[in-house]
C-alpha cells in the first residue's frame, strides 16, 4: 500500500469499544468524542530495556519486563447510564445495557477488559483502507467532569495485543 498523501486529524477517527460475547460482541461507538485520543509507553516488543555496566560502562541493554501502554480520550456526556441504550459509562463500567457484558479476558476473568479500536478514515482520501488501531484486554476508567459542556474522560490500560494497519 503506497504511504498517503493526506495528512489525518481529529475529524478522521472514531472509537468503538466492545465486550467478549460472541459471535456478537456488545458494542458501543464513543459519540461527540473530541479527537483526542492519545496512546502512550508503545516500543517495539513492549517491553522494558535494562542496561548493564562493566565497571561503569555500557555492557549491555537487554529486554524485560513486559510493559502495558495507556491510552485515553474524552468525550461530551449526553447520559450516564441506561438499561437498554449502549452508553459509554456502562460499558467502562459494566452496568446498564452492558451489565451482563462478558470481559475480553474471559468470562472468568477477575478484572472487567474490553477491546478498543480506533479507526481514521483512509478511503476517503484515496488510501487503499481505513487505518485501525486496535487494543486487545483493555482495563478502562472513567471521570466526569461538569463544564460547558460536561465531558467523560476515559482512561485505559493495554493488557493484552495492540495491533496497527
Amino acid at each position: 500500500m503506497a504511504v498517503s498523501s493526506v495528512v489525518k486529524n481529529f475529524r478522521d477517527g472514531t472509537i468503538l469499544l466492545e465486550d467478549g460475547t460472541t459471535p456478537t460482541p456488545l458494542s458501543v461507538t464513543v459519540q461527540y468524542e473530541a479527537g483526542d485520543f492519545s496512546i502512550s509507553g508503545l516500543n517495539q516488543s513492549n517491553t522494558e530495556a535494562t542496561t548493564y555496566l562493566d565497571r561503569g560502562e555500557l555492557g549491555s541493554v537487554r529486554k524485560t519486563s513486559r510493559t502495558f501502554p495507556t491510552f485515553s480520550f474524552s468525550a461530551s456526556m449526553t447520559s450516564l447510564s441506561d438499561a437498554t441504550d449502549k452508553e459509554l459509562w456502562d460499558a467502562v463500567n459494566k452496568t446498564g445495557a452492558f451489565a451482563s457484558a462478558i470481559s475480553t479476558g474471559g468470562s472468568a476473568s477477575d478484572v472487567f477488559m474490553l477491546k478498543v479500536t480506533l479507526t481514521v478514515e483512509g478511503t476517503n482520501f484515496g488510501d487503499a483502507a481505513d487505518h485501525t488501531l486496535i487494543l486487545t484486554n483493555c482495563h478502562l476508567s472513567i471521570d466526569f467532569a461538569e463544564g460547558d459542556p460536561n465531558t467523560f474522560t476515559v482512561n485505559g490500560t493495554v493488557y493484552g495485543t495492540i495491533t496497527a494497519t
